[in-house]
């Protein structure tokens, strides 16, 4: 499988999800914010990062480049997308994603390794993680709080959008568990189409145990196997 992984003027974490997707043995190639085609690849990567320097508001910016556009007709046509971190504030700022990420509740950047409930296990995001398994993956974002209006909230509960849920040890959607204060402690939703996702955690940063989990592959794995499930079996 072939990714392209966006790259903007200050994204941080490219070189992360490039790696994250060798190690699974399969390419991934940056893509700059200026190409107005993805290329043939398989699925496309939005990093973390501060693209443009997150000025106006994060994703504000990025959400114009050319390559943007590019992924608009992907995720139209269905190829798969994910948006890691920044990678999901310019999702909802393209309006790819419902709902926006705003300041954390402490207005203070967090950087710590939380514990995620997948509550979908039905999408290519979700696929390859077991039903009883927590997830663990570092978060490093100072505007990671997911904010939608009660409409918004309701549609993405009834349609299963809501993708990983930050929780504790023992599975509990609690306050405690929530580093950002996030509505109804959402750390990551996908469409209603189930092709484009985004999450403020780093599986990108939990892709081998030496990192000190490798629990971020399940996703990326996910993603795998959904597109070769689409590759028709030879003659």
């Amino acid at each position: 499988m072939r990714f392209a992984v966006l790259q903007f003027p200050a994204s941080n974490c490219d070189q992360d999800c490039v790696h994250a997707i060798r190690v699974l043995g399969h390419e991934a190639d940056l893509l700059w914010h200026k190409e107005t085609s993805l290329g043939n690849v398989d699925a496309v990567i939005i990093p973390g990062g501060f693209s443009y320097g997150d000025y106006l508001r994060c994703g504000a910016i990025a959400r114009f480049s050319p390559v943007m556009q590019a992924v608009q007709r992907f995720a139209a046509e269905g190829g798969l997308v994910l948006g890691i971190c920044n990678g999901f504030q310019i999702l909802c700022e393209v309006g790819l994603l419902p709902g926006a990420l705003i300041r954390n509740r402490s207005l203070q950047f967090r950087c710590e390794q939380v514990l995620l409930k997948t509550a979908n296990h039905e999408t290519p995001f979700t696929c390859r993680t077991p039903h009883d398994k927590l997830l663990k993956i570092p978060i490093a974002h100072g505007e990671g709080c997911y904010f939608a209006d009660e409409p918004t909230l309701a549609r993405l509960q009834a349609n299963r959008q809501i993708l990983w849920q930050y929780c504790n040890p023992a599975g509990e959607l609690s306050d405690d568990a929530n580093p950002n204060g996030s509505l109804l402690n959402i750390a990551g939703i996908c469409n209603e189409q189930r092709n484009v996702a985004g999450l403020m955690p780093h599986p990108d940063r939990a892709s081998e145990e030496l990192l000190g989990s490798a629990d971020g592959r399940l996703i990326f794995e996910g993603m795998c196997h959904t597109l070769a499930s689409r590759v028709p079996a030879a003659a």
